[in-house]
């Protein structure tokens, strides 16, 4: 269910939370098995056999916690963000602040050579924040696309599905979708995630075990970029109408609190800030200690 409501807001990565739960390598073994699964067990009705070598019960498990959260935070993440922005987005700059140092500690080996694929994550994940809201004709095939891009990024520590669906201007459609329960769009998004995700885990499983600490150096760096996304306090630049016909902001920077004050005349709430900030990196370290307790 955490997962579920962290790939609800964009910025906020799914996979971070599966990450410092404990569950990450687990599930990409899962999510890789399946392929080889149907084919050597289940097309031959072995349906047994099929279902624990895919680890169904917490695949199962797993994707019904983050459907409940998806379908029934989704108005209320929605809410909230529109407004207490600065409060949240403070809240979800501390969950990202502590699994940079979650993440990051993960490495085995500390070498000077680490940090390339540090900056390099920081700069790709700097510059993909930075890039404006896209407007895309929400047809058939651009739910497919879309659900198949944002599961690869959902997957992925520190890359926030939800934030790439921003930039190609499907987040409003999809949650649009979720909150009408339209089902026609819903089952192409999904088989796109099917197809983008039995794509992506493959290909991290065997990065990971090539290149462990660089991986997670990588990683790191992307979490370390994403933060400006959450920063709490932004100037707007360029507005942009959506499909209800609102303003939404297009195009924005970050600011300091006092500019941010001095541009808006509201208040920074600064204090109330630090202190979502806090509470968003003590929940970290909370479930990371019950993910380690489960796992002892």
């Amino acid at each position: 269910m955490a997962m579920g409501a962290a790939d609800i807001v964009p910025g906020v990565s799914g996979g971070t939370i599966a990450f410092i739960t404990g569950i990450y390598f687990r599930l990409l073994e899962a999510i890789n098995a399946v392929p080889g699964a149907a084919v050597s067990q289940l097309l031959r009705g072995n349906v047994r056999a099929f279902w624990q070598r895919c680890d169904g019960t917490f695949l199962v498990c797993l994707l019904g916690g983050i459907l409940v959260s998806v379908a029934t935070l989704a108005s209320a993440i929605s809410y909230v963000l529109q407004e207490y922005p600065i409060l949240i987005w403070s809240f979800f700059f501390g969950l990202i602040l502590a699994s940079v140092w979650h993440v990051g500690r993960q490495v085995r080996t500390v070498s000077p050579v680490l940090l390339l694929p540090l900056a390099a994550g920081i700069l790709f994940a700097g510059w993909v924040t930075t890039l404006p809201a896209g407007q895309a004709d929400p047809s058939g095939l651009v739910f497919l696309g879309a659900g198949a891009l944002a599961i690869c990024a959902m997957i992925l520590p520190g890359i926030s599905g939800s934030f790439i669906l921003v930039i190609m201007g499907m987040y409003a459609p999809v949650l649009a979708a979720i909150q009408n329960l339209e089902a026609g769009v819903l089952l192409l998004f999904a088989l796109g995630c099917i197809v983008g995700i039995l794509s992506i885990a493959r290909v991290i499983t065997w990065a990971f075990h090539r290149f462990h600490d660089p991986v997670l150096a990588l990683l790191t760096g992307f979490m370390i970029g994403a933060l400006n996304k959450v920063w709490p306090w932004k100037e707007t630049l360029s507005w942009r109408t959506n499909s209800a016909g609102e303003q939404v902001a297009l195009n924005e920077v970050s600011v300091s609190p006092s500019y941010y004050t001095e541009l808006t005349g509201l208040d920074a709430q600064l204090l109330p800030a630090i202190g979502m900030v806090i509470a968003g990196f003590v929940l970290v370290l909370l479930v990371e200690w019950i993910g380690t307790k489960q796992r002892g």
